[in-house]
């Protein structure tokens, strides 16, 4: 098993580790490298906790393909975006495993937008456990050395979980900073509008049916409905194209 080193300072990283993780072989790794303190306890949040600085939600590739066909993965992301410590979509494996159930290219694409560009979340690619845990560390000790260095950006994230969550419900499709609060004050946080049934979005003021089918559609996408045209990815709903 290849060792990961980390050289940013001689104390040890604190790592939080969910209990669910406790047979995977990436926690085999970070258990295997002596300058990190690992504990395995139940999350709230994510798989991974480094240093309370990030946060790594790790996936497969087969459970990221699995997550999109179920609906999960919009909730979770969600969830992880509206989060006060910084989140960080860890995928692990290759396409060629998805050969199994056939999923095409182009839903794996619509997703990674919608995580990636949509939600703010970056996204990290690793071919096997071992790597990794590389990046999960690697990404650790980046934040670490550079907590100091002020980047001046037109568009900046918000701080705060109550403006997080009024961000994460911005993305959605025909909701603006008004209507994103009448959401966040009726249901109270953005898993319980992901969860909310198109009936329950109407009873919110200025949110009509079609903004919550919108809603809805954008939330409960399913695989079949990605295609690509023109080497450009674009969302499918019966006759209607939104591209990206």
């Amino acid at each position: 098993m290849t060792k990961i080193r980390c050289d940013v300072s001689d104390e040890p990283i604190n790592v939080i580790v969910d209990d669910r993780e406790k047979n995977s072989d990436l926690l085999g790794n970070l258990q295997d490298n002596p300058a990190l303190h690992v504990t395995i306890r139940r999350l709230p949040l994510g798989d991974y906790q480094f240093a309370n600085k990030v946060i790594f939600e790790r996936k497969t590739i087969m459970d990221f393909a699995k997550s999109i066909i179920d609906g999960r993965l919009f909730s979770q992301m969600c969830r992880l975006a509206s989060s006060s410590i910084r989140g960080v979509l860890l995928i692990e494996g290759t396409l060629t495993e998805l050969s199994a159930i056939n999923m095409r290219r182009e839903a794996m694409q619509g997703a990674l937008i919608m995580v990636n560009v949509i939600l703010g979340i970056p996204v990290l690619r690793a071919q096997n456990a071992t790597e990794g845990a590389q990046l999960m560390l690697y990404t650790a000790n980046q934040i670490t050395s550079n907590s100091n260095l002020t980047i001046s950006r037109k568009v900046k994230r918000p701080k705060g979980k109550r403006k997080a969550q009024l961000y994460v419900l911005q993305s959605l499709p025909g909701i603006g900073p008004a209507r994103a609060k009448k959401l966040l004050d009726k249901f109270g946080n953005v898993e319980a509008v992901v969860n909310a049934s198109s009936a329950d979005l109407q009873s919110v003021s200025g949110i009509g049916e079609d903004i919550a089918n919108r809603m809805r559609w954008v939330i409960k996408e399913s695989v079949s409905s990605y295609i690509i045209l023109d080497s450009a990815v674009r969302i499918s709903y019966n006759s209607k194209m939104l591209r990206i």
